[in-house]
């Protein structure tokens, strides 16, 4: 694995680096100690699977407040994505700061999401399927969100979103206080 930290401090794009013969390829995903040797969090607490039917289709930005913040590493296994994190750490010097990575099943790739930050992403593509691993168990006491064109961050998407939920629809504007 291949490790390449964003312009956003502790974010990581993740390479995965192929093994390749007259089969196909093999790579490893997951160990722990590629984690720890920079510092990272490696902690695995819970897998999700998230599919989405039609381009277009919004998930975010989402985050837990404390003390349930969690690490994500976010892969996407069919499809394409445009996965976007906005760094919300208040003693960041990249604060309210956002990028955005295009994660497909055509590259393997993974995109390490530290605590502190939202997340979200926007399908590419028809029929995407998005796998993370997450740190910390999900706690929806805990649960927040931003709106995924609020002002304060200027988040420039390639198109709207087409397809969103009720919930990512109704987060307040962003204020420092919250986070």
């Amino acid at each position: 694995m291949k490790f390449t930290e964003t312009e956003l401090p502790g974010a990581f794009i993740i390479d995965v680096e192929p093994i390749e013969d007259e089969r196909g390829y093999f790579a490893r995903t997951w160990a722990p100690s590629e984690f720890e040797r920079r510092g990272l969090d490696p902690t695995l607490a819970q897998c999700n699977l998230a599919w989405n039917q039609r381009k277009g289709t919004l998930r975010g930005m989402h985050f837990q407040r404390e003390p349930f913040a969690e690490v994500k590493i976010v892969h996407c296994t069919r499809g394409a994505l445009l996965d976007v994190i906005i760094d919300l750490r208040r003693d960041s010097p990249c604060f309210c700061h956002w990028t955005a990575v295009e994660l497909s099943a055509d590259q393997p790739r993974m995109l390490y999401v530290p605590k502190g930050f939202a997340h979200g992403y926007l399908t590419l593509t028809d029929d995407v399927l998005a796998y993370y691993h997450v740190s910390t168990p999900y706690m929806a006491e805990y649960a927040s969100g931003v709106p995924w064109n609020d002002p304060a961050f200027g988040i420039r998407w390639p198109f709207p979103p087409g397809v969103m939920s009720a919930k990512d629809q109704s987060w307040p504007l962003f204020e420092p206080s919250r986070t």
